[in-house]
């Protein structure tokens, strides 16, 4: 893939993870290259590479589509992300040096400006790094890009999830008790937490799926 095409995907990638570009939304070709002054050629490259990802379905003869997730296939899903963030937790307790337990410190304390300053968009990339520290943490490459893949994929409704009310200060106070479990390097205690903190079940899962469907009525 071409630099350019990279660039784009990101680029693209980011518009879905922030709902500019909502799941089920038709992607023309021809309108992208506009609005990102390149031709079809770079952009059809990139539309196939988020197509890879799971995050854009490609239908033959109909064009590209933000993909769209069945809130029976979110829930399982998250249960895998929440297996595989406790298990780099686990690694990570156990793996991590002390210069990588200062910057996890410093990713939290990152969390909390974001969150003194309400700002759920901010919070949402500064919990990004957090748990980027955790999956480099586990010192387990395959692990991490496990992880990471998966994460990449939920962005978008991890994000609408920090919309929830209260759920940015519910998410930092568990991110503290992750630090202090990590830095204890209590492995079985860090697992824990982090599968309570990715799980969406109950009123979570309820405030999510309302979330998205406000998302659906706000672009109707």
């Amino acid at each position: 893939m071409t630099s350019r095409s990279h660039s784009l995907r990101d680029a693209i990638e980011e518009q879905i993870a922030v709902g500019e570009l909502r799941p089920g939304q038709h992607l023309d070709e021809t309108e992208l290259a506009t609005r990102f002054g390149v031709s079809r050629t770079p952009i059809r490259e990139a539309l196939i590479q988020l197509a890879s990802m799971g995050l854009v379905v490609i239908r033959p003869r109909r064009g590209a589509v933000v993909a769209e997730i069945a809130p029976q296939q979110l829930v399982e899903m998250f249960e895998v992300m929440a297996e595989l963030e406790a298990m780099c937790g686990r690694l990570a307790a156990r793996r991590m040096f002390t210069e990588e337990h200062a910057q996890l410190q410093a990713a939290h304390d990152a969390c909390r400006e974001a969150r003194e300053a309400v700002d759920s968009d901010e919070y949402y990339y500064r919990n990004e790094a957090f748990h980027e520290q955790i999956y480099a943490g586990s010192h387990n490459a395959f692990l991490a890009e496990q992880a990471r893949n998966l994460h990449r994929r939920l962005r978008p409704y991890r994000r609408l999830q920090l919309r929830v009310r209260d759920r940015v200060a519910t998410s930092f106070s568990e991110h503290q008790e992750i630090v202090d479990a990590i830095v204890a390097g209590d492995g079985e205690r860090t697992a824990a937490l982090l599968r309570d903190h990715i799980m969406i079940q109950g009123q979570r899962f309820a405030d999510l799926i309302a979330s998205l469907a406000h998302l659906s009525n706000k672009a109707a």
